[in-house]
C-alpha cells in the first residue's frame, strides 16, 4: 500500500547548526539529499523536514520569506507515543538550543508541549490516549 509522505520545507539561517540541532533530537540526516544549502532531516518513514538556506528557499518562492523569530508562518505538530516521550523530545530540543513555546497543555486524554527551533519555527509535540481516539 502506498504511504503518502510530507516534505516540510523550512528556511534556515545556518544549515549546519540546524543539522546539529535536529540530530540532537534523535533524528537522522539523509546525506543523499543534503548539501551545503539544504539538510534532509528524516523524522519518520513518512515525514521529512527539508531545512533550506534562505538563499535556496528563495529559489522556490516569489514571496517574501518570513522571519520566523517574529512571525508565525506555520505550526508543526508531531505525535508522540507517550506523555514521557513528549517531555523527552521537548527537553532535548531546549537542551540543544531551542526555546520552550508556551505552557504544557494537559487535558488528561491529551498532553502536549511545544518548542521553537533555532530559526523560530514552532514544533508542537502531542500525545493522545489511544482509547480517546478510538472512542
Amino acid at each position: 500500500m502506498y504511504q503518502q509522505m510530507i516534505f516540510v520545507n523550512l528556511a534556515a539561517r545556518d544549515v549546519e547548526a540546524s543539522k546539529a540541532f535536529f540530530t540532537a533530537l534523535g533524528y537522522t540526516i539523509n546525506p543523499r539529499f543534503t548539501t551545503d544549502e539544504c539538510a534532509c532531516v528524516v523524522i519518520s518513514d513518512t515525514i521529512v523536514a527539508m531545512l533550506l538556506s534562505r538563499q535556496r528557499y528563495a529559489d522556490f518562492t516569489k514571496k517574501e520569506i518570513a522571519d520566523s523569530t517574529t512571525t508565525s508562518e506555520v505550526l508543526l505538530c508531531l505525535s508522540a507515543e507517550s506523555r514521557e516521550k513528549v517531555d523527552e523530545l521537548v527537553d532535548r530540543a531546549v537542551a540543544a538550543g531551542g526555546t520552550p513555546a508556551g505552557e504544557a497543555q494537559d487535558h488528561g486524554f491529551m498532553y502536549g508541549r511545544a518548542f521553537d527551533d533555532l530559526d523560530g519555527h514552532t514544533w508542537e509535540v502531542m500525545w493522545m490516549d489511544p482509547a480517546a481516539v478510538q472512542g
